[in-house]
């Protein structure tokens, strides 16, 4: 048995402070390792699924959506917060992709997990690469998403976030880590 981390903060007591569709603002009572007590806010978010989706011809399949809190469109990659019932992390990454795109998957597999800003947030994006992507299916937007839906290939793609270009956090990261693994 390992010993108890001496950083690790004790949790006095919890509650949801506001709920909204797609996250909770929480606050915990908190006991820090001196013995001081305090509080700590953070925002409460379900796991997320990211998709780095390439068609047979190695194009990758992108998205244009707005978003509200930069009040612009966002260039990215599809992506979707995982449901209550979800319990097939692939499953859920080909509905995202499908809804959000309207293309289906050959194959889904596994890229990595991170936990994008996790001293705000309790966040986890799991990342996946789909391959044989085509337009096979209808959109299925939320009633609050604007997409637009085009490809590209992936070294203008992978320039995009080395440059700064690609300002979605989310799908740079996904971009990179593909490009680091491949090379």
């Amino acid at each position: 048995m390992a010993d108890e981390d001496d950083l690790a903060w004790e949790t006095l007591d919890s509650e949801t402070d506001y709920t909204c569709p797609g996250f909770d603002v929480v606050r915990d009572e908190v006991r820090l390792p001196d013995g001081t007590d305090t509080e700590f806010h953070y925002v409460s978010e379900p796991p997320s699924v990211v998709v780095l989706p390439f068609t047979d011809d190695g194009d990758v399949v992108v998205i244009e959506e707005w978003r509200q809190a930069v009040k612009r469109s966002n260039y990215g990659l599809p992506a979707g917060g995982l449901e209550d019932d979800d319990t097939d992390l692939l499953a859920a990454a080909h509905r995202e992709l499908q809804e959000e795109t309207g293309y289906e998957a050959d194959a889904i597999e596994r890229l990595a997990t991170y936990e994008p800003a996790n001293g705000l947030f309790d966040s986890v994006f799991h990342y996946v690469v789909a391959r044989g992507c085509t337009p096979t299916a209808e959109q299925d937007l939320d009633d609050n998403e604007s997409i637009r839906v085009t490809t590209t290939t992936f070294p203008e793609l992978q320039e995009r976030a080395v440059t700064g270009d690609l300002r979605d956090g989310r799908s740079a990261l996904a971009v990179l880590q593909y490009a680091v693994r491949v090379d």
